[in-house]
């Protein structure tokens, strides 16, 4: 049997799981690079998601706690959706997908793991990515680490551009 290593993981299995929402950011000193925050825009924001499903694993998350885009106000939505084809065009200039996932999950039986704050994930695709690891092994191997990741799309996501 092989193994593949996931290390970062552990600080999430052993850390305390806080009870607030943790797409509800509070803004302190650093708290865009500490919560891998790409961009903001007036009632949205973009964030690697931490535990992705390939590398430049997106999510667009409306500032306001909603659980759907029916509790969001027609202002938010068009901010939202900005924002959304903002990152699309990025992720295609950092990383050069061949194509895109987008989508929400909407209600724990649709696999929501935060079903009360609405968001969209945006997951980079390239020909060849499927393979059976996640299937059989109900495993992800990411060829990089956040930080990397973090750092790599940053200058594609400046707030002049949104």
């Amino acid at each position: 049997m092989k193994r593949v290593w996931a290390p970062w993981r552990i600080q999430y299995i052993l850390s305390k799981k806080p009870k607030n929402c943790f797409f509800c950011i509070k803004k302190t000193k650093g708290y865009r690079k500490r919560k891998f925050i790409l961009t903001e825009s007036t009632h949205a924001f973009v964030m690697l998601n931490t535990y992705p499903y390939t590398t430049g694993h997106l999510m667009v998350v409306p500032y306001r706690h909603v659980a759907d885009l029916d509790g969001l106000r027609p202002d938010e939505i068009s901010d939202f959706f900005m924002l959304v084809r903002y990152s699309c065009s990025a992720l295609k200039k950092a990383i050069k997908p061949d194509g895109l996932n987008i989508g929400a999950n909407l209600g724990k039986s649709a696999g929501a793991g935060a079903e009360d704050h609405f968001h969209f994930h945006i997951v980079a695709r390239w020909d060849g990515d499927h393979n059976f690891l996640p299937v059989i092994g109900q495993t992800m191997a990411m060829p990089q680490y956040l930080e990397e990741t973090y750092a790599r799309l940053l200058p594609h996501f400046q707030p002049d551009k949104v």
